[in-house]
């Protein structure tokens, strides 16, 4: 496994244990407003949406909150108008950032994304100067007794599925497929009964952008620590790739 999922690998554990912040429910309802708003209100014949409700489903969420959430996506219901935002720049060692944000009011999320860059010596770019650099893929992720290379490669390939790669890491699995092939990949781990830790349509680096100086590794983790800790930051992506034992290193400073 690559330094960078190997890094996703680590944060996704240490994400296990940061839903005590209490802003687990505004994310997830969130993304089922967005999914409702870009596919529709029917979790059957949208698949973003019924990932994103069973993310709520895991989190606890009273139906009532799904149910709100899915009618503010397609337009009925209380609330403010939520649009869907991207930032993209530069983090130290030359690292590719995007910022996709979910906001009730443009010019306040502008204006704090810039904050962050400022204080943090990074620079924002221009649309499309940095997300050229990826690519949109499903991306699934499944932990446990599960997250078995050989198995899964058997299960999805027999049902069908474009896979594109799967890596693993002890008991964390990443899978990559062409956006195309959420909804089917989804069905397939349904139906076998699989739980999905993640599933989203995310963007991936075409090449990495390696970062062998730890004090680099380390500016370039706090700020993306800031950015994932925003309200309305809804996904943070990064070309960073570091070693295992930075990735290690890392994580063992933040225990």
């Amino acid at each position: 496994m690559s330094g960078h999922n190997k890094w996703s690998s680590i944060k996704h554990k240490k994400g296990a244990a940061d839903a005590k912040r209490g802003k687990i429910f505004s994310r997830v309802s969130k993304e089922i407003i967005l999914a409702a708003k870009e596919g529709g209100g029917d979790p059957d014949l949208n698949a973003r949406l019924r990932s994103a409700i069973a993310a709520a489903k895991a989190a606890n969420m009273p139906n009532d909150n799904i149910d709100r959430a899915i009618k503010k996506g397609c337009g009925g219901g209380e609330g403010v108008q939520m649009d869907s935002l991207s930032y993209e720049g530069y983090a130290a060692g030359g690292v590719a950032v995007i910022i996709n944000c979910l906001s009730d009011n443009r010019n306040r999320t502008a204006a704090d994304i810039r904050s962050f860059f400022n204080k943090h010596n990074c620079s924002m770019a221009g649309s499309g100067a940095v997300s050229w650099k990826f690519h949109r893929k499903a991306r699934f992720v499944i932990e446990g007794e599960n997250a078995d290379e050989e198995k899964l490669f058997e299960l999805l390939l027999g049902g069908g599925a474009d896979v594109e790669d799967i890596s693993v890491d002890d008991d964390y699995a990443e899978i990559l497929a062409p956006p195309e092939a959420f909804g089917s990949i989804l069905g397939i781990f349904e139906q076998a009964g699989i739980e999905v830790s993640e599933s989203s349509i995310a963007l991936i680096p075409e090449n990495n952008t390696l970062i062998e100086d730890i004090n680099v590794a380390r500016q370039v983790t706090k700020f993306i620590d800031v950015l994932e800790d925003y309200d309305d930051a809804q996904e943070v992506y990064t070309d960073m790739e570091i070693s295992d034992e930075i990735a290690q290193q890392l994580a063992d400073e933040e225990d």
